[in-house]
């Protein structure tokens, strides 16, 4: 017998025989990396505004132009007044040009009201100073004793509150809606029996942020949803 296509034989048959003891195992290992399960981590936050838009909305009446110029030049320096006492500097303060309304230049109009002129004035407060603008929002009675009514369309001039400060609590955010995913995954794969593998995919999700209630828009709520699938192992 030729003793080179023995061995040969041999080596192919014990090569046969460890690929047959390894193909379960094979197989096995790669049916687990069907196993996963997605999980959902939630974390919330409740923060103060660090920014606010104040538009100081108030109505002046006349029945000429020159005394409606005369009293918003009087009232805006009232108001500004009034803000600068409340701590906004000059620089956080716009003052609009006034929006002039004419009755008899409006044809559906009526022309019955007491003054031909109407004019809408705007001093809009763009500040940090949160605090600040909530005490003079309610000290606005104080303009109101020197003949200045505020007021106006929440819908065409609203109060703003903004909250900048996000990218500053992100990664506390994120590490703590991922710790909340792993122990739903941890939860999950010990019901069924099985251990926790590998993360398989990864995603962070959308930041949002929106008022708490309101009657609070200056208190946000901060949310965030990572979505993580693991592997299962036996």
């Amino acid at each position: 017998m030729d003793k080179g296509k023995f061995y040969s034989g041999l080596f192919i048959m014990v090569g046969l025989v460890v690929l047959g003891m390894m193909f379960p195992r094979a197989v096995e290992k790669y049916r687990s990396y069907d196993r996963t399960v997605n999980v959902k981590g939630l974390c919330e936050k409740e923060v103060k505004a660090d920014k606010v838009i104040w538009p100081v909305v108030y109505k002046v009446m006349a029945n000429d132009i020159q005394s409606i110029y005369d009293q918003t030049d009087r009232s805006n320096e009232t108001i500004v007044d009034f803000l600068k006492a409340g701590g906004i500097d000059v620089s956080e303060i716009t003052v609009s040009v006034p929006q002039i309304s004419d009755k008899f230049a409006n044809e559906y109009g009526n022309n019955d009201r007491a003054y031909r002129y109407i004019a809408t004035n705007v001093i809009t407060v763009y500040t940090d100073k949160v605090d600040d603008v909530l005490s003079l929002m309610s000290k606005q009675s104080d303009l109101l004793k020197k003949g200045i009514v505020t007021g106006g369309n929440n819908w065409e001039n609203p109060v703003e509150f903004k909250y900048e400060g996000l990218n500053e609590i992100k990664p506390a955010m994120i590490e703590e809606a991922t710790m909340n995913a792993r122990e739903a995954a941890e939860k999950f794969a010990k019901d069924s029996d099985s251990r926790l593998g590998k993360i398989k995919t990864a995603n962070q999700g959308t930041f949002t942020i929106e008022n708490r209630d309101s009657n609070t828009p200056y208190i946000k709520k901060v949310r965030v949803v990572t979505s993580v699938t693991y592997y299962l192992k036996n």
